[in-house]
């Protein structure tokens, strides 16, 4: 089975360009994980590359299965400005090895907590996972495995957190949608919750 990091890097690379900077996070007993970092214009894009060398299983399975379950890798986007995003590193870092050490599947519509600022000063502490396929294709590695999904990461304040844990995460994204809410931007509001 050949491995599956250097083809979801040059996926990476074929999608968004070449990286400008890479950053590597080892946890204790999980494999390595970088984050690389991609400019595009006053864009910068974050992705994770290291969540989807085993497949997220079943948190309720007795067994993991090595081969299959689904594979995943996170992409946040963000115009930086006068915010220092380059620290969500290390967040993104520990979201990306949550299926190792916590056991999770993270799939589009979950919530995912970092337990403090995803960078200094943010007024975001979560993340709603979006849905795959726009920005970075689905990596087919062929049967029997799962297709690698590059899943985006919408920030969230802690109010729309709490919001989308009552209504839904369509519920929430159609408010930001309604409100033309620029979820790039690091500093912005919490959209209207009323």
């Amino acid at each position: 089975m050949a491995d599956v990091l250097p083809l979801v890097d040059a996926r990476l690379r074929t999608a968004l360009g070449e990286p400008d900077a890479r950053a590597a996070v080892t946890f204790l007993g999980v494999d390595r994980v970088e984050v690389l970092r991609f400019r595009e214009g006053d864009i910068v894009r974050y992705a994770t590359l290291g969540m989807s060398a085993q497949p997220m299983s079943d948190p309720t399975a007795v067994l993991a299965d090595p081969v299959k379950g689904p594979r995943a890798e996170l992409l946040l986007s963000v115009r930086p400005g006068d915010a220092d995003t380059d620290k969500v590193l290390r967040p993104l870092a520990v979201l990306a090895a949550s299926p190792q050490v916590e056991g999770v599947v993270v799939a589009p519509g979950a919530s995912l907590d970092v337990g403090g600022p995803l960078w200094p000063g943010a007024p975001f502490t979560s993340v709603l996972v979006a849905e795959p396929g726009g920005l970075v294709e689905d990596l087919d590695l062929g049967e029997p495995l799962d297709p690698v999904r590059f899943l985006p990461l919408l920030p969230m304040t802690p109010n729309e957190a709490a919001w989308k844990r009552v209504h839904g995460a369509q519920a929430l994204q159609e408010r930001w949608l309604t409100n033309g809410t620029d979820l790039r931007d690091p500093s912005r509001r919490s959209v209207p919750l009323d």
